[in-house]
């Protein structure tokens, strides 16, 4: 059994004690912290928690637990990770992990010089689907990863520390983009270097000084991209999707929308459907069970365990340090309105990585581009000489 303490009793501080409490069951949170008193007692009440503070010192320097859970708001991070760090605590942070890289990197060097346990919660990397997905993918079951798009849209976060640049470090890009960033890193594979980012963001529509909307394009050093896409003013709920294209194959995943449960509904019944959903009438999109759904059960289970062993969990503090490099670099790129370098003073990977293989061999003398079943049966091959260069058809009757 881990005894945790869990810093947070906000939207993402209900998912993990839900997930804690469930999956594994054995797992137990000892104390909760919540600056309001109130709602720290009646948290601990609902979830079964023994004791409830206002200090969130008090929780980590607590002899009757093992792992600090933080689910607190960005500019927090730091500060806790060092004081936990320094208490001889295994760590667990939600995502983003820092403001920016340099926060980052300084925890993760908190850490690592303590010898003390350490998890990113990145959720999304643990959805059903995505560790599917990555399998099928570490399998070779669509060749090289040449692109990886996700996409996560809503209409906006749910406290107002989000939309306050001081307290968060930006808007759509530090909240959603870092799942997405860390999703085509998964696919990519985490060895490959991302090398640098180009991206649009704009303040579209909320009277706020950080932005609401924004795209962008990760390249990494074997060629491949890694697209993100995030939005706080998309209207109808959450949209969570991503698309893998390999070189032989693609897979299409959607983690929330039309997931196979759509309910029509002109009823005066009102109450809470899923998270993010705008309306309890009309074609709705209710989920089974949003922590299995949205990756927190099979989260904490990997890291709980590797914790328990002495392994290592698929997500640490290394891997949110990359994220806040290649976030960093994405703001950059909304400045000046160019390609800019994903700088990582700290990189563990590989180096001098190769691009994916061009040339597939249709016979002695071509390559082949393209295969074709016509409508009339025929295949069509377009080919190119090894020698010149040149391209041709071949067309093979049925």
């Amino acid at each position: 059994m881990t005894r945790i303490a869990l810093l947070g009793t906000g939207l993402i501080g209900r998912f993990y004690a839900q997930s804690l409490h469930g999956k594994r069951s054995r797992d137990r949170i000892q104390v909760v912290y919540s600056r309001s008193p109130d709602r720290a007692a009646a948290f601990a009440d609902e979830f079964g928690i023994s004791q409830h503070t206002t200090s969130w010192q008090e929780a980590i320097a607590s002899d009757q637990i093992d792992a600090v859970v933080i689910g607190l708001p960005n500019h927090l991070h730091l500060e806790v990770v060092l004081a936990a760090a320094a208490a001889g605590k295994a760590i667990l942070c939600t995502k983003p992990l820092g403001i920016n890289a340099e926060e980052a990197l300084q925890m993760l060097n908190a850490v690592e010089e303590a010898g003390v346990y350490h998890a990113y919660l990145e959720d999304l990397v643990y959805t059903p689907k995505t560790l599917k997905a990555l399998q099928s993918v570490q399998a070779g079951a669509i060749g090289d990863v040449l692109w990886v798009r996700s996409r996560e849209a809503h209409p906006g976060p749910h406290s107002d520390w989000f939309w306050n640049k001081q307290l968060s470090g930006g808007g759509a890009i530090i909240d959603l983009g870092c799942h997405c960033i860390e999703i085509a890193r998964n696919f990519i594979g985490k060895e490959i270097r991302p090398v640098e980012v180009m991206c649009w963001a704009e303040t579209q529509f909320h009277p706020v000084d950080v932005e609401d909307h924004a795209i962008g394009l990760v390249r990494y050093e074997n060629g491949a991209i890694g697209q993100f896409e995030t939005s706080w003013i998309f209207r109808g709920g959450m949209d969570l999707r991503d698309e893998v294209g390999g070189t032989e194959g693609t897979i299409w995943l959607n983690h929330w929308l039309r997931t196979g449960m759509e309910m029509f509904s002109s009823s005066n019944q009102s109450g809470y459907i899923a998270e993010k959903a705008e309306t309890d009438t009309g074609w709705l999109f209710p989920v089974g069970n949003e922590g299995a759904a949205l990756g927190y059960d099979d989260m904490f289970a990997d890291v709980l365990t590797q914790m328990e062993s002495g392994g290592k969990p698929q997500e640490d503090f290394y891997d949110g340090y990359v994220v806040n490099a290649i976030i960093d670099a994405a703001y950059q790129s909304v400045q000046t309105r160019q390609w800019s370098p994903v700088e990582l003073p700290l990189w563990r990977g590989h180096t001098g990585e190769q691009k994916a293989e061009k040339h597939r061999a249709f016979d002695e003398d071509h390559d082949l581009i393209k295969s074709e079943r016509m409508p009339d049966g025929a295949t069509k091959y377009i080919l190119r000489n090894k020698q010149t260069g040149e391209l041709s058809q071949r067309i093979v009757a049925k």
